[in-house]
């Protein structure tokens, strides 16, 4: 390793995937620290941007209001009820918990799985194990991935994983692309087995051009811009403040990554 003298490294987001990438650091004592926090929140609002624009349509009637176009007949019963649906959440950590508090006063049932199993906090009626990832599938009308881009998670949700998804469900990717098999789901929401989608990562950013969920009417897409909030940089630098001053005072760090884990 080059940096013969580095002891700490600080990311002031929450993913370390591009850091776990290099084997030297990984195998080095080098300690890996991230924020986490700030982020939660407005990640948690951002998907609930994606789950109501495309449970009441809210592309149609936006495009409706420019239009200058008053045409409640065109939406009898095509709203999806948001209360006593099932949502599925990949990884229970920070973001997890927030979309699940979120979805929980949406009158929501929530399970989860995480790497990690522990005892479910109220919003959530169980956290399984990973073994029980295609149970989950199979009940959520509403299935967010929140995990971190891991070797175990990188194409965890492959055209398999899809094929399990209750037949109508909905698909939110607001932590990491690399995750799920984006050729699979294109085919899913082609199909309608899959009914939406909202995307703010991709496996490749930007998204090229040419790709089709560009064009999709019931596919949301934007631009890795989810943790963005009035509060986020303000929060990112306390977290690099409380670090540094730990280092200094030679106490132990806040948020030390697990560099083998990748989170």
């Amino acid at each position: 390793m080059a940096a013969e003298k580095l002891k700490w490294v600080q990311i002031l987001g929450t993913g370390v995937d591009r850091v776990t990438a290099i084997p030297e650091l990984v195998e080095s004592d080098v300690v890996l620290t991230n924020v986490r926090g700030p982020h939660a929140n407005p990640m948690a609002d951002h998907v609930f941007l994606f789950m109501l624009t495309l449970a009441h349509r809210g592309r149609d009637l936006w495009a409706d209001q420019a239009a200058h176009r008053w045409d409640w007949r065109h939406y009898d019963n095509q709203f999806v009820e948001l209360n006593e649906a099932t949502m599925g959440i990949l990884a229970l950590g920070d973001i997890g918990r927030a979309v699940a508090r979120r979805a929980h006063g949406f009158g929501m049932e929530v399970y989860a799985v995480d790497v990690r199993p522990f005892d479910p906090p109220a919003e959530v009626k169980a956290v399984w194990g990973l073994d029980r990832l295609d149970d989950l599938l199979q009940i959520s009308d509403w299935f967010v991935v929140t995990a971190p881009l891991t070797p175990e998670t990188r194409g965890l949700i492959d055209r398999e994983k899809l094929g399990k998804l209750k037949a109508g469900g909905y698909v939110i990717v607001i932590s990491r692309g690399g995750i799920v098999d984006e050729p699979a789901l294109i085919d899913g929401l082609r199909s309608g087995r899959i009914r939406g989608a909202g995307l703010d990562v991709t496996a490749q950013e930007p998204l090229p051009p040419d790709n089709p969920l560009w064009d999709m009417e019931n596919v949301l897409l934007t631009a890795h811009v989810s943790s963005v909030s009035d509060r986020l940089w303000r929060g990112r630098a306390d977290g690099l403040k409380e670090n540094l001053r730990r280092y200094l005072a030679g106490e132990p760090f806040l948020y030390v990554c697990d560099k083998g884990a990748g989170f």
